[in-house]
This record gives structure tokens, sequence and C-alpha cells, in this order.
């Protein structure tokens, strides 16, 4: 599958899909963790409940014309509105760049949307939706075998592949999170804040032995499940060494922002990082990294 357009205009229309894409995550952001239909109503300023008209919703542009300021009421809008656009912007373009007009393009920019949703509502509230890792897991598994069928595999070949991607992504953390928690209690740590209010480990009989952990949580795990359909088990597989990378980077800053260590933060941010960073690298490139030093 192959997408006509005039090639000097490529780049041009992959960064404009991106921030147009970029202001309905805003959208996603805000409203899919309240519960929110991301239809209705249409977007409003959020202090004084005006209809934003077209003219001042356009990506960056209206926020720097409007010095990030409803033009009704004057409230300060975040400047993370126009963050969010600029970046959508630039991993679509990015991703244009790499992959040019195919459909391994359009694939990406769904994936990479999915991502930079995933990571900001996890930034702020350590949650991550199933309707993003679970149906992105479902699209995935239709999509990807598709994609890959024709290139070296069969359908059921690349059917395969990302299923068991799916599993390897999934797994590890699970595995990971698994033995940390069992470590955790060994060594006398409590449960402070799962179900039981501070008891010791839940019984193996009980769902909450295998399916709750201190510190990472169940939609880490489903939405590395995601990026395995997507990328494959060896894709997976340098994104959860890539996102280790970033994560440690990501806590230490913040640790030094806040003045504390073992702060809870979200991981879904440094797990989107090291997916995208993936797109552009080749497989299993961090044991390259590795033989060269």
């Amino acid at each position: 599958m192959t997408i006509e357009i005039v090639p000097g205009a490529w780049l041009p229309v992959a960064a404009i899909l991106g921030l147009l894409v970029g202001s309905f995550l805003n959208v996603v952001i805000h409203r899919v963790p309240a519960g929110l239909s991301i239809v209705f109503p249409a977007s409003h300023c959020p202090a004084c409940e005006q209809k934003i008209a077209p003219w001042d919703n356009v990506p960056v542009l209206s926020y720097l014309w409007l010095r990030g300021r409803c033009r009704h009421c004057g409230v300060r809008i975040s400047a993370r509105y126009p963050a969010v656009e600029a970046l959508t912007g630039l991993v679509f373009m990015a991703i244009g760049w790499r992959f040019g007009q195919t459909g391994w393009t359009l694939a990406y920019w769904a994936f990479a949307a999915a991502l930079i949703a995933a990571a900001m509502i996890d930034h702020d509230h350590q949650i991550i939706p199933d309707r993003i890792s679970l149906g992105g897991l479902g699209v995935a598994m239709v999509v990807m075998p598709a994609l890959r069928a024709g290139h070296g595999l069969t359908y059921r070949d690349a059917l395969v592949e990302s299923a068991v991607g799916a599993i390897v992504g999934a797994g590890v953390l699970w595995s990971v999170a698994f033995v940390h928690a069992r470590v955790s209690v060994a060594m006398g740590r409590r449960f402070a804040h799962w179900p039981g209010e501070g008891e010791a480990l839940p019984r193996p009989m009980e769902p909450d032995y295998w399916l709750w952990f201190p510190g990472l949580g169940l939609g880490d795990v489903k939405l590395l499940g995601m990026i395995g359909a997507v990328l494959g088990p060896a894709g997976v597989l340098d994104t959860i060494l890539a996102s280790s990378l970033v994560g440690l980077v990501l806590g230490g800053a913040q640790a030094l922002a806040q003045g504390a260590l073992g702060r809870p933060f979200g991981f879904a941010p440094a797990i989107a990082v090291g997916a995208i960073a993936t797109l552009f690298l080749p497989p299993l490139w961090i044991l390259e990294l590795a033989r060269g030093l």
C-alpha cells in the first residue's frame, strides 16, 4: 500500500496531520480519564465553558496568537496543549520521513498517537485506560499481520509474530513485577497501597496475588502487550530495555526536582519514548551497542 502525495509536500503534510491529531489527543488526554465523551460537547474553555471557535483552535498558532489565554475570559491556558500538538507533529513528520508514503506510516502514526495519549494520561493520573492498551492490541493484531504478510512472511506467520510479540511484551514486565513483589515481601515490605490496606501478600488463590504489584501496574503490562503486537518480539525487547534507561533518567530528574526519592510516577512516558525510538533503530540495537562498549 502506498500513499500518493507530491514528494516535496509529503513531510509538511505529515507534520500538519500530526498537529491536527495532537489537538485531538489533547481532548483524549483530558476527557478519557474522567469518563467523558471525546465527541460531545465541542471543545470549550475549562474555566468559562465558552465554546472554542474553529479559528481559535488551530494547533499551536492559535495559542501563540492569543498569547496563551482564553479569548472570552482571559484565563491562562496550559502550555502543554501546544506542546502535545507540536510533539505529535514532529513525531508524525519523523515517521513519514522514515517509512515514506506507505501503509507502515499510517499504522505507526496510529501507534505513536496511542503512545502519546497513554504517556500523558499515565503522567497525570498513573493509569493507562484499557481502551488505549487493549483497544490498540486488538487493532494491532488485525493490522500488523496484514502489513507484514507478503514481506517474507505468510499471513499466518505474521499473525504468530504479533501474538508472540504481545506475549513477550506483557510477559516480561509481568514477570519482573511479580518477582519484585515477592522479593519485597520476603524482605519484610508490606503492601501499603494494595486493596488490603497494609496487609501482607495476598494468598495464591486470590486474584490480587497474581494481578497486583507495588510500583508497576497492569496498565504498563497491557501497554507493552500492545507494543509487542506492533513491533514483534525483538522490537518489544528493545523497547523494554530502552524504556528502562529512559525511566532511570526521568525518575532521577523527578527526584532532583521534587527533592525526594521513591515518589510514584507513571512509567508509560518512558515506555512511549522507548517504543517510538525503536521505530528508527535496527532490531536488537541495544545488543550491538553493548558489543561496541
